[in-house]
């Protein structure tokens, strides 16, 4: 099972330039940082929390097993919005910032052995984890935020195009009561 999951997430890790550089494709620089609702992330938003999440918390956790390390390094990642200015950041660095780490992960699931992915740490809120889980996890972020990603392109096309009915094509994700226009 663990040569599976480490096989088939290296995998599915490697899916995610080709899908973002797909779901992104004619996405201008206004459009990126266009918000879908008040309090909710913009594209770039987005793409910067995957960016440092691909180094400072699954990568850096998984090195943290793999590598015999004693305990995880805190992260903070709304914090990380706000002191890095994720809104200010540029669709195309982020971007390129984001492949490239995502390469070095790869890079670092090829060279690990499955049994390493059995040790564990602790963690503060969900007791412990092990290599598999953050495996596991590191996955499902990806498709947790690919989901977020496509609902804000969603009602950022619907605010662009007010004046048409786009509800037709189904609920729209973040709703209208809570539409804000694009700058």
């Amino acid at each position: 099972m663990r040569d599976s999951l480490l096989a088939e997430a290296r995998s599915e890790l490697a899916r995610l330039p080709v899908v973002l550089d797909a779901l992104l494709a004619g996405l201008d620089e206004a459009e990126a940082r266009t918000r879908p609702a008040a309090g909710e992330w913009s594209a770039v938003e987005i793409l910067c929390h995957l960016r440092d999440e691909e180094s400072e918390d699954f990568g850096a956790r998984l090195r943290v097993i793999v590598e015999g390390g004693s305990e995880f390094t805190s992260i903070d990642p709304e914090r990380w919005a706000v002191d890095r200015h994720y809104h200010e950041a540029t669709l195309s660095e982020v971007l390129e910032a984001l492949r490239s780490r995502r390469q070095a992960s790869l890079d670092l699931l090829a060279a690990v052995p499955p049994t390493s992915l059995e040790s564990s740490r602790p963690h503060k809120r969900l007791g412990t984890l092990s290599g598999e889980d953050i495996l596991a996890a590191w996955v499902a972020h990806d498709r947790i935020h690919l989901t977020q990603l496509a609902a804000t392109l969603a009602r950022i096309w619907a605010l662009r195009w007010a004046s048409f009915h786009s509800e037709y094509a189904g609920p729209i994700p973040y709703s209208p009561d809570m539409q804000r226009k694009p700058p």
